[in-house]
């Protein structure tokens, strides 16, 4: 197939890159530029011995993806392209609606008008809410409770309002938990802007000395240890679901929804323990006052995916930071290494 990867620079994407190509499937990559770096795609080529497409560009400009679209035949689009960042959307929200919201409107205009119908969706867990009971399954009620978690809210109910009025549109909508780990290589990462937001890049930036130490955000949370737990996926088991929601989709018409994790929760004391087994030393880090708006745990049903997909997590807790080590290792300072 020829698969359009809107946001396919970035982290997940550069590894649904990877799966996609060895696969034999055709990549044509859009993206901005804004929170990725091209490097990453041609460390894709270089891992897969396999060349791609790169489009320089923005969603919001309709006319160049439908010449995408258009150029390169494309049969099915996988969307990432989008803000992430929870706290970020919490202080500028209009951009976040703006980039991901009106983004993907655009991004669905322009498949409409090119008769390209099928989608995999980058969706979330937190499209869940603060009072959601795990482990987390798809019949849940959603009650996102912070922007960037109602952006993806929203972009779920456009996509199932279009798929219940015209039949032809092939919608998948995957909402996963909390992807770490790299390619084994350690040729392609995690990369983030600034100051990490998430826990396992933080970890892996103090370990390799570009921050002074981990704060563990609270210690008294009503988990085995007093931190929060979470389903942390690897990355690379991730994109494997990608690929094979569009390969379901190639079979199924309307609109599916799954969850992708590993049905496990694992603490903030337990993935630091991994991460020090996997560098070889302790790792600085002290307790801290609880943040604003943490969940105590929650954890994926994900046997949904097992079901329709045959997909399951493959990776134990010590490969992804082992992975996740090698990548932060041999890079840095990431991709500007």
């Amino acid at each position: 197939m020829d698969v359009l990867l809107t946001g396919g620079a970035g982290y997940i994407g550069s590894h649904t890159a990877v799966v996609l190509l060895e696969a034999g499937h055709r990549v044509v990559v859009l993206d901005d530029l804004s929170n990725a770096s091209e490097e990453s795609l041609r460390r894709v080529e270089e891992i897969t011995g396999r060349s791609h497409t790169f489009v320089r560009g923005d969603m919001l400009d309709q006319a160049l993806v439908e010449r995408v679209l258009r150029e390169h035949g494309i049969d099915a689009v996988i969307h990432f392209a989008g803000k992430k960042a929870v706290g970020e959307s919490t202080r500028v929200p209009l951009d976040y609606y703006s980039t991901n919201v009106a983004g993907t409107l655009s991004l669905l205009r322009a498949m409409e008008a090119t008769d390209v119908r099928t989608i995999v969706f980058s969706s979330s867990a937190t499209v869940y809410g603060e009072l959601a009971v795990a482990p987390y399954l798809e019949k849940m009620p959603r009650d996102a409770f912070n922007p960037y978690g109602r952006t993806k809210e929203h972009i779920e109910d456009i996509l199932t309002d279009v798929g219940a009025a015209d039949d032809r549109w092939r919608i998948a909508l995957l909402r996963y938990f909390n992807p770490v780990g790299a390619h084994p290589s350690g040729r392609i990462g995690e990369d983030p802007q600034g100051i990490p937001n998430n826990l396992v890049p933080f970890i892996a930036q103090v370990a390799v000395g570009r921050r002074e130490k981990l704060v563990v955000f609270g210690d008294d949370y009503d988990t085995p240890d007093g931190t929060c737990v979470r389903d942390y996926l690897h990355v690379m088991d991730l994109a494997d679901g990608h690929v094979r929601a569009m390969d379901y989709l190639a079979d199924h018409g309307g609109v599916h929804i799954w969850n992708l994790g590993t049905g496990r929760g694992h603490s903030v004391l337990e993935v630091l323990r991994s991460f020090e087994k996997a560098v070889g030393r302790p790792i600085p880090h002290e307790v801290g006052p609880r943040r604003p708006g943490d969940i105590p745990a929650f954890w994926a049903d994900a046997s949904q995916a097992l079901t329709d997909l045959g997909w399951v997590a493959t990776k134990s807790l010590d490969e992804m930071t082992a992975d996740h080590w090698r990548w932060q290792q041999q890079n840095p300072d990431g991709f500007a290494s």
